[in-house]
């Protein structure tokens, strides 16, 4: 299958186009170069740089590279810079699709795979989250996300779009070999920033909190790999083949693990310490987000590969001792 994913030069994306070509398909990039990285993407790779303001620009690949389905991976993800800049956050995560969509539509592609979060469910009542609890997002990164989720059931009613959306919880790891992982400027993923405390590369990781209602006093979070995510999107790709259908499906280990526990995993994995020290909780943080995956897994023979965290942090730790300083600058 041809296969134009947005934003395949960033974190997620470009760890998906790989796997799409493990997997058969032909994948095409289209990304602004924003916050992704020309270093991400493999040579064979066909690329076009753009935004997806410009239609017609967008028509024309759909066109050109004869696209059969779409995936969106080129949503700003910062949840403090969502509350201080939330039109920065509907500008691009919200009408970007808007956009997107009619241009699909436009061109007869009625495939779409759309990359949610975890943060469209809020503070929940109760654990593990399963896709049928209620939504309430407590910031505009969260309800960006959902309102795009609602956009797709809608177009799946009144256009007959076939689309899919993952709730990831927190992506983390690295490509196995080492080639690409992650890169983001400013870094907020807890992985890569106890890594660089590590190095030196940082001073002392700032942990929010420690005396939340968990084990030891910090937040417990599900982390699953990157390449455990993308291949859930692609076995996605055969329950599109109806008319108007919506799916939705939670992403994550059902494990949950607490900061103390990423801190210690990073200095077993390198060997060295994390300097680390205790700072106010932030405002929103739950004591513990995980997730039931059984919905993937029953439905799309969805299999993690990458159960014990500690195995995640070595692919991360891989990748950024050989990248000391993320990819080369474009």
């Amino acid at each position: 299958m041809n296969v134009l994913v947005i934003g395949g030069a960033g974190y997620i994306g470009s760890h998906c186009v790989r796997q799409l070509i493990a997997a058969g398909h032909t994948p095409v990039v289209l990304d602004n170069l924003v916050y992704g990285h020309k270093g991400a993407l493999l040579p064979q790779v066909k690329f076009y740089k753009g935004n997806l303001e410009d239609k017609k620009f967008v028509g024309n690949v759909l066109d050109k590279e004869k696209i059969e389905l779409v995936m969106h991976f080129a949503a700003y993800i910062n949840v403090g810079e969502s509350v201080s800049n939330p039109l920065k956050y509907y500008q691009n995560n919200v009408c970007g699709v808007v956009n997107l969509i009619e241009t699909m539509l436009e061109h007869g592609v009625k495939k779409f795979v759309f990359s949610s979060t975890c943060a469209t469910f809020g503070i929940p009542a109760t654990l593990p989250l399963v896709e049928t609890m209620p939504q309430h997002p407590i910031n505009p990164y969260g309800q960006t996300k959902l309102d795009v989720e609602n956009l797709l059931k809608n177009c799946a009613r009144a256009y007959g779009l076939n689309s899919v959306a993952f709730r990831y919880f927190n992506a983390s790891g690295a490509a196995e070999d080492g080639s690409i992982g992650e890169d983001h400027a400013p870094e907020t993923h807890l992985v890569p920033l106890a890594i660089f405390a590590a190095t030196g590369k940082r001073p002392a990781l700032k942990i929010f909190g420690d005396d939340y209602k968990t084990p030891d006093g910090t937040c417990l979070r599900d982390y699953v790999h990157v390449d455990d995510l993308s291949r859930a999107h692609i076995a996605a790709f055969d329950k599109l083949d109806g008319s108007g259908m919506f799916l939705h499906y939670n992403l994550g280990t059902g494990t949950p693990n607490s900061v103390l526990e990423i801190i210690r995993g990073v200095e077993e994995v390198s060997g060295l310490k994390v300097p680390h020290e205790f700072g106010p909780r932030r405002d929103g943080d739950p004591d513990a987000l995980y997730a039931d995956s059984t919905k993937a897994k029953t439905e799309l023979g969805w299999k993690i590969k990458y159960t014990d965290v500690r195995d995640i942090i070595a692919t991360a730790w891989r990748w950024h001792s050989k990248n000391p300083n993320g990819f080369p600058k474009d």
